[in-house]
């Protein structure tokens, strides 16, 4: 009778026995749980095998110092697997080092360099150029939610406004509701409705703070502007003439008198200046709430963006709150005469439709631009803005109707067109821009320039 030939089993167990080393009963589990997998047992005996063994041991491939090599065969994960004690393993995948423009081993750009390191030999009117410069052909590191290290720090350098005291916007934040507080909130709810990136960032409450506490700023500033009112009667002239002693008006002193000492004392409790704000100028309009939205955005505290928003309105265009709004309506007439210049065709058919910019241009002139989304290509194109004069704005709203050219002559009805503009695209824009300046003439460019003055 001849000799069967050794199973596996056999062999694996004389390897074990001809190894130097001896094995343990758990060597010896391992190897005939491997026989079991690799001759097909009923799945309650490989549920039986595989609870017998820990996680450590099913995650490891079987070990053998022995030369004779095991026969493995790779099996597709049974539904009995659902019930193992150990978690199924997930290859690790390393994310990118998040870029922040600081820190070390980050190259900054030229723009942040500059930003950081300051004037070079103490020369700010030339690290002024070189920093618009720069905005223009570098372009403010973001990242896609329009977010950046230092654009807040670039606007406040930009727009020359120096720190402003924390405790003087909380004063204000204390005074409680301005004459203007429910205007504020009938607007603040419909700030940038649509816009979930401004929404994720910004409160409602953010909103109605700062804009309360510039309305008292130019409530105030009102106030000091309105004339005295005169004596009830003759009466009590008389009696202010007698019950008054004489006295001897002393001279104010000059600018030269005034020491710094003097000067700080009698200006540290005082508002901030507001050189723009007269007895015309209108406490709140509406459309101020979505020109706040972006410096809200934007700063990295409700301190700096109150002293961005309010030293803009009041410096460099309080003519957009003063009275009817006179400089946004000046500066819808320049839209038209712009228009006409740069693009003598699309401005004939839109006067031919009775299509003048005061009915579609009027929130794009008013927010300089903030009202078209999306968020982060308006807050490039105030890079641009704050760089080279918000004037240019005008330019900017003229730049838009060209890239709409074709589609607004090919359609019999462009008002319906220009209802809403289509999405920023800010770098081209700037490029228009950059090019409808040159077509335009040095008187009307004067105009642009003191139109919201």
């Amino acid at each position: 009778m001849s000799s069967q030939p050794p199973t596996q089993a056999q062999l694996n167990l004389a390897a074990l026995a001809g190894s130097p080393s001896p094995r343990t009963m758990r060597g010896l589990r391992k190897i005939q749980s491997h026989h079991d997998l690799s001759s097909g047992p009923p799945l309650s005996q490989i549920s039986s095998a595989r609870s017998s063994a820990g996680p450590d041991e099913l995650s490891k491939p079987t070990q053998l110092d022995s030369p004779v090599r095991l026969r493995t065969h790779r099996r597709a994960r049974s539904n009995s697997d659902a019930s193992s004690r150990e978690a199924p393993a997930i290859p690790t995948v390393r994310r990118p080092g998040r870029k922040t423009g600081s820190g070390f081993g980050v190259k900054r750009s030229l723009l942040e360099t500059l930003l950081r390191d300051g004037p070079q030999q103490g020369n700010v009117q030339e690290a002024l150029q070189e920093l618009r410069y720069l905005v223009l052909s570098t372009r403010v590191e973001a990242d896609g939610d329009g977010m950046s290290t230092y654009r807040v720090y670039l606007w406040l350098i930009l727009l020359d406004i120096p720190p402003f005291p924390t405790d003087h916007y909380l004063s204000l934040i204390h005074r409680g509701r301005s004459p203007a507080y429910a205007k504020i909130r009938n607007d603040t709810f419909r700030t940038l409705a649509t816009d979930p990136l401004f929404k994720r960032r910004v409160t409602e409450a953010s909103l109605i703070r700062l804009l309360n506490a510039v309305a008292w700023i130019i409530h105030d500033a009102k106030n000091k502007h309105k004339p005295k009112s005169r004596p009830s009667s003759r009466r009590r002239e008389m009696e202010m003439l007698i019950n008054t002693p004489p006295s001897i008006a002393e001279e104010e002193p000059s600018a030269d008198d005034m020491t710094p000492n003097s000067l700080i004392s009698s200006n540290s409790s005082a508002a901030p200046i507001s050189p723009g704000i007269t007895s015309e100028t209108a406490v709140y309009v509406q459309g101020m709430n979505v020109l706040c939205a972006p410096f809200l955005y934007s700063a990295r505290s409700e301190v700096e963006a109150f002293a961005l928003f309010h030293n803009f309105i009041t410096r460099e265009c309080p003519g957009y709150i003063r009275g009817a709004m006179d400089g946004v309506h000046r500066g819808l007439v320049l839209v038209d005469r712009c228009l006409e210049i740069v693009e003598p065709k699309l401005a004939a058919y839109l006067f031919s439709k009775g299509l003048q910019a005061k009915l579609y241009a009027f929130p794009s002139v008013l927010t300089l631009c903030a009202c078209t989304p999306p968020l982060p290509e308006v807050l490039h194109l105030w890079d641009f803005l704050f760089a080279y004069g918000p004037h240019l704005n005008i330019l900017c709203i003229v730049a838009q109707l060209i890239q709409m050219r074709d589609t607004l002559l090919n359609s019999p009805s462009p008002n319906k067109i220009l209802r809403s503009f289509p999405p920023l695209n800010a770098k081209e824009i700037i490029a228009l821009t950059v090019l409808i300046v040159r077509k335009i003439p040095e008187p009307l460019y004067a105009e642009l320039i003191d139109h919201a003055k």
